[in-house]
């Protein structure tokens, strides 16, 4: 079970926004980064429409420090409420561009450079669902091969996992399943405050010497 992709096949071609400030991206650097409790405010009840979207009022300033430093911005984001059967893919396809269109407007260089999300319920044991770091593998092929087209086949996906090279790639989450996935993709995970976002964890991501949190 893959994860699915914002407004996208898995495969197409990603063509991703310019850095800031003309910037070359290193072609390494990722920010994972949760959505709910991170970019926006959660609910136990989930967001089931652009309505209940509140975006964490610096949000899109932390995005942009995140790229201006080096980062490309992956969005792993589990949706059960699609496998539930409480609404469909084109709901969550108008949430998240709300989101996207909330954050650029708080900040201009605030882009989600790719935003994946595992439709699946709990029950389905899907690979691609955190605590399982299946969006987090995805997404390092599909952004390591911008301007080029991955076959469904050719994706490095599941147990067998072959590592690369993360350099200072980093997981934010505010719940236990996004430890689970940064935490056993490799990489630095930081836990985040629900009430206040990512803007609790910005200094801490962008300090390479913070190996960020355990479980």
């Amino acid at each position: 079970m893959l994860p699915h992709r914002h407004l996208a096949p898995l495969t197409k071609i990603c063509e991703l926004p310019p850095m800031p400030n003309s910037s070359d991206w290193n072609g390494v650097d990722i920010a994972f980064l949760d959505r709910d409790g991170v970019l926006n405010i959660g609910s136990k009840n989930y967001i089931n429409k652009v309505s209940e979207l509140i975006v964490f009022t610096d949000a899109g300033d932390a995005v942009a420090s995140i790229r201006k430093s080096g980062f490309r911005i992956c969005i792993v984001t589990n949706q059960s409420p699609i496998g539930r059967g409480h609404w469909d893919h084109e709901r969550l396809a108008e949430i998240n561009s709300a989101l996207q269109e909330e954050l650029l407007s708080q900040n201009p260089d605030a882009h989600l450079d790719l935003i994946l999300y595992s439709p699946y319920s709990p029950w389905d044991n899907a690979w691609s669902r955190k605590g399982n770091p299946g969006m987090l593998q995805i997404g390092r092929q599909i952004l390591d091969a911008t301007n080029k087209q991955v076959p469904i086949n050719d994706f490095d996906y599941g147990p067998t996992y072959k590592p690369v090279e993360e350099g200072n790639s980093f997981m934010v989450g505010d719940r236990m399943a996004d430890m689970k996935a940064g935490l056993s993709y490799g990489i630095r995970t930081f836990q985040c405050d629900p009430d206040i976002g990512i803007s609790d964890v910005i200094s801490r991501v962008l300090n390479f010497n913070d190996m960020g949190d355990n479980i």
